[in-house]
């Protein structure tokens, strides 16, 4: 469900607001109209939702109109034209007391500068906006010390902002923004600031927040990195235009021009894809069918062994050719001879550049699954080895046969063939 919708929204900046508006719409570039109008276009017809929950990043270099944009979401900077929808109120429409409301209880932003009171400590300035806001004091010190512990700030509470790094001060501001408990989250290059080190720190931070909270964050950054590590959804801005919107992965995949295209090369696709990303349709087999039933499976299939599950698609083991034809000789129930133990086993946002080492020494294909345990796909080295030269199975939605033999795929991935007498060769 979308939290905010923007639409058509544009900021002009200079005396003529709405002449250059007219003169916009009918054709005149950006360029002329500052030249001839004096009047600058930071916005220009930009639309978008943001979904609850999720976190979307708009992102652009410098002069982009990335940090205009979100202000005009709370009317720090007034629109030239177009709507803009919080929870379904049209901001645009908001009288003086409404709009202060909206600012003090739906929306919280954290800045690039930590902007704390010197004079106060940190569990007071984490209690500012609730003071602003009139909440007495026992309720408001007991908010922000709770919003403290979020951002791992117990202890810390009585120093003051000269004492913490610059990573604890700028938690310090995400507290104070969490402490009023916002529907929306705004971050204007909240770490921009940052050493490199503690930029990811935060980053991780952020990322460990979200999936205790599920704000819905809005964050602003000019550092492609970062915008495809944290994003779930990213706007790239030129010249105050959208220029795409979509997943990082679009983004890395489908470039929608020349422009885009410049901007992401040289990313290193291992992190930023996921297993997620790169897993296959997985092959598998109820527990509650019997060995010869695998080895047919794996012969009308091309494959060396199947993944094991229950009547709710979770995982309980894998059964190779040799085990199920051992299995077949012996009268043997599947239960009683698939592989339990040590099974190569990640979860699905698990980036590729983690997959490496894994990949490298398993000996089964690799199962995700989610934290139930349910099977969702299968990873082979020779997938992993595709995506690196981009070649991503699930980009469009397409999984790859499970009978495609990768270069470098392992022996156990190989096609068998059922002898007559019920062995396995290879």
């Amino acid at each position: 469900m979308s939290i905010l919708s923007v639409r058509g929204a544009t900021k002009i900046f200079g005396t003529q607001e709405k002449q250059a508006l007219e003169l916009l719409k009918q054709g005149w570039s950006r360029e002329k109209l500052a030249k001839e109008k004096q009047a600058t276009v930071a916005v220009n017809q930009v639309s978008f939702d943001v979904q609850e929950g999720e976190i979307f990043v708009i992102m652009g270099l410098s002069g982009s109109g990335k940090s205009t944009l979100v202000r005009m979401f709370n009317r720090l900077i007034e629109p030239t034209s177009g709507e803009i929808w919080i929870k379904g109120q049209d901001v645009a429409k908001l009288n003086s007391s409404s709009l202060r409301q909206m600012r003090r209880q739906s929306i919280g932003m954290v800045f690039q500068k930590f902007a704390l009171f010197p004079h106060r400590s940190v569990l007071e300035n984490a209690a500012y906006g609730l003071e602003v806001q009139g909440v007495r004091k026992s309720e408001r010190m007991e908010k922000a010390m709770e919003a403290l512990r979020l951002v791992g700030l117990e202890g810390w509470e009585q120093k003051r902002p000269d004492e913490l790094s610059g990573g604890m001060q700028q938690r310090v501001g995400l507290a104070r923004a969490l402490a009023n408990d916002p529907d929306i989250l705004l971050m204007d290059e909240a770490f921009s600031a940052l050493d490199p080190l503690i930029r990811r720190d935060m980053q991780d931070e952020l990322l460990d927040l979200q999936q205790k909270m599920k704000k819905t964050i809005i964050f602003i950054t000019h550092d492609l990195d970062e915008a495809l590590r944290i994003g779930d959804r990213i706007a790239l801005l030129k010249d105050g235009e959208v220029i795409q919107l979509g997943t990082p992965e679009e983004m890395l995949m489908n470039p929608a021009d020349d422009y885009v295209e410049r901007f992401v090369e040289g990313v290193d696709l291992s992190k930023v894809l996921t297993a997620a990303h790169i897993m296959r349709r997985p092959e598998t087999i109820s527990v509650d069918r019997g060995p010869r039933v695998a080895l047919q499976l794996m012969r009308d299939i091309g494959i060396s062994s199947l993944f094991v599950v229950d009547r709710n698609k979770k995982l309980l083991g894998v059964v190779t050719g040799e085990l199920a034809s051992e299995g077949a000789r012996r009268n043997q129930s599947l239960q009683e001879v698939m592989i339990t133990d040590e099974l190569p086993l990640v979860s699905p946002d698990v980036v590729m550049n983690d997959l490496f080492a894994l990949s490298g020494t398993a000996k089964l294909p690799i199962a995700v699954v989610n934290a139930d345990g349910r099977l969702l796909g299968a990873i082979v080295r020779g997938a992993v080895l595709g995506a690196l030269a981009g070649h991503v199975p699930n980009a469009d939605n397409q999984a790859a046969p499970a009978s495609v033999q990768a270069e470098g795929a392992h022996e156990s991935e190989l096609p068998l063939t059922i002898t007559a007498e019920g062995g396995v060769e290879r």
